[in-house]
């Protein structure tokens, strides 16, 4: 959920804010993806 605190009038395409929230997502998602691929295989 982004909500709107920097509100400015040219917002095209990307901002670093954006870029930077991504990539740690993005991270966060890959390097715990393979732990739940493993608990999932050791509880099944």
């Amino acid at each position: 959920m982004h909500f709107e605190n920097n509100t400015t009038p040219e917002q095209q395409g990307f901002t670093t804010e954006d870029i930077v929230w991504a990539v740690g997502v993005w991270s966060v998602i890959l390097t715990l993806s393979p732990v739940v691929v493993f608990y999932m295989l050791m509880v099944a």
